[in-house]
């Protein structure tokens, strides 16, 4: 008989280590050991032996105990399967049913159902083609009902939750997936000038915690309250419509606790209690509308993980649709829990990118136009009392700057195909990066602005407004470097509230409890 992969196929059983001239053992019966024989159904008296081009006969009970208990331990009684059904003529003289006598075609069920069962694990000489299963014991357990593996909807899920956690949080789950209180989730709400966003977190290791879910879209609330003095409706639709979503993601998890605020569209408009009154008649979400010092104070708060132990000032910035905040921060040798206590001035402009370009024009921007809204925003800064800052060596002082402009700014720097928060989110800029991205922004028209991955058609008539902003601040503070956030007034509810609470504080507690308990 040939073999198709090895040539003369070897005439020997394997059953033994008689069956064979060298005495070696065969290599197919160490495949079977610790399993059961593929002729274990059949009755004693039909084990087989000899060479497979012979009629198979009954074997004699020749062989010294010693043999026949290291045979029984292999679990090898007769000649190999592959054989037998080499010979059906053979076997059909001695094979019968255990239970029913012989069969026409000389195979017996239970031999039937064992050739089925091992075909697939060996080839054509008997060698496993693939590694052998580990034994139920080694195998974690699961319920007969649940499924083995994920259905694709639970992976698309997964999946999604993964990327809003990378790319919407300001930290990332503790290792292991595990979290001392599961179910205590905070939820912050910032319904700004031109943004409407949310964030749902769940507090993990000190002063971090990692994002559940995540919303943000551009409303434009405040478009044409410069002019008016009053939301428009179709401004005030578009933010009903973002706030019915957050609505919607709050009541499908059990939050906690949660804050949520309106800042300076509503603070300046005159209808701006109006229409808080019908987002809780229409969405069921009561919205607070917080003053200027506290919107300075949150955004510290956002981005207190961004500024390092060796800094001893900052300048930090937060350019808004509406208005921009503006907090000095001072650190001495003992640093508080938070930064925000360090804030030794503070202002806030009324200008952001919103109004700064209705009043100047966002879409055709000349260096002109753009030369004229510096100094505005540069008038309003000489109004700021604040006394300079004495720079004792590199490292000592530095911006960072929470907004779409430097964020925007980022993305374009880096060539980005498409905007990225990991990598976008506390990154340096120099001050020479930083002056070629304001030019080559200027350089551009609005068509090739709104083409760029990074900005898109809905900031394209509001990035230079807001790198006037940011030029102004620059004039004011020179700085070699700048520091870029992709956080802010959400990051910082998600803080205050959580130390308020203390939930960091007892994981802590109950992390010692666990180490002294092992």
């Amino acid at each position: 008989m040939e073999d198709p992969e090895g040539g003369a196929r070897p005439q020997f059983d394997g059953a033994s280590a008689a069956g064979r001239k060298d005495g070696k053992k065969s290599r197919r019966r160490k495949g079977k050991r610790g399993g059961q024989s593929r002729n274990a159904a059949q009755p004693a008296s039909h084990d087989l032996s000899g060479h497979a081009g012979e009629t198979a006969r009954p074997k004699e009970d020749t062989e010294s105990p010693a043999r026949k208990r290291k045979r029984r331990r292999r679990g090898g009684r007769g000649a190999s399967q592959p054989d037998i059904a080499a010979q059906p003529q053979a076997v059909a003289q001695i094979v019968t049913h255990s239970h029913g006598g012989t069969r026409p075609d000389g195979d017996s069920p239970s031999s039937r159902r064992n050739r089925r069962k091992h075909r697939s694990k060996r080839g054509l000489q008997g060698r496993p083609l693939v590694p052998v299963q580990a034994p139920p014991s080694a195998r974690p357990e699961h319920r007969a009902d649940a499924p083995t593996r994920p259905s694709p909807r639970e992976v698309h899920d997964a999946e999604a939750a993964n990327r809003r956690s990378r790319q919407s949080g300001p930290e990332v789950e503790r290792a292991g997936g595990e979290h001392p209180w599961p179910d205590e989730l905070y939820a912050a709400l910032d319904l700004g000038t031109n943004n409407c966003r949310l964030l749902i977190a769940q507090p993990t290791r000190p002063g971090q915690f990692r994002v559940v879910d995540a919303f943000s879209r551009i409303v434009r609330l405040g478009e044409g309250l410069a002019a008016s003095g009053r939301l428009s409706d179709e401004a005030m639709e578009r933010a009903v419509d973002a706030l019915r979503i957050c609505a919607s993601k709050l009541r499908s998890r059990e939050i906690r606790r949660m804050r949520l605020i309106a800042t300076e569209a509503c603070r300046q408009a005159a209808n701006g209690e109006e229409f808080l009154k019908r987002v809780v008649a229409e969405t069921g979400l009561d919205l607070e509308i917080i003053d200027r010092e506290t919107e300075a104070r949150l955004a510290v708060s956002g981005c207190s993980s961004l500024v390092g132990r060796e800094t001893r000032s900052v300048v930090l910035f937060d350019i808004g649709g509406g208005s921009s905040e503006i907090a000095v921060i001072r650190i001495g040798d003992n640093r508080f829990a938070r930064l925000a206590n360090h804030i030794t001035h503070w202002t806030s402009l009324p200008v952001g990118v919103v109004t700064l370009s209705e009043r100047h024009g966002g879409r055709d921007v000349t260096p002109e136009v753009f030369e004229g809204m510096v100094s505005e925003v540069a008038g309003m800064l000489s109004n700021f009392d604040c006394p300079e800052i004495e720079i004792a060596e590199d490292g000592d002082f530095h911006l960072i700057g929470t907004s779409g402009t430097v964020t925007t700014l980022a993305g374009v720097h880096l060539d980005l195909p498409r905007y990225d928060r990991r990598k976008v989110d506390g990154i340096w800029l120099s001050d020479d990066e930083v002056s070629a991205m304001q030019a080559k922004l200027l350089s551009w028209n609005f068509e090739s602005r709104a083409a760029n991955p990074c900005i898109g058609p809905d900031r394209a008539d509001l990035v230079l407004a807001g790198c006037a902003i940011l030029e102004a601040i620059r004039r004011r503070w020179p700085s070699p470097r700048m520091r870029v956030a992709d956080r802010g007034l959400r990051e910082g509810l998600l803080t205050d509230m959580m130390a308020d609470d203390g939930v960091w504080r007892r994981n802590r507690n109950r992390r010692g409890q666990r180490g002294n308990k092992g």
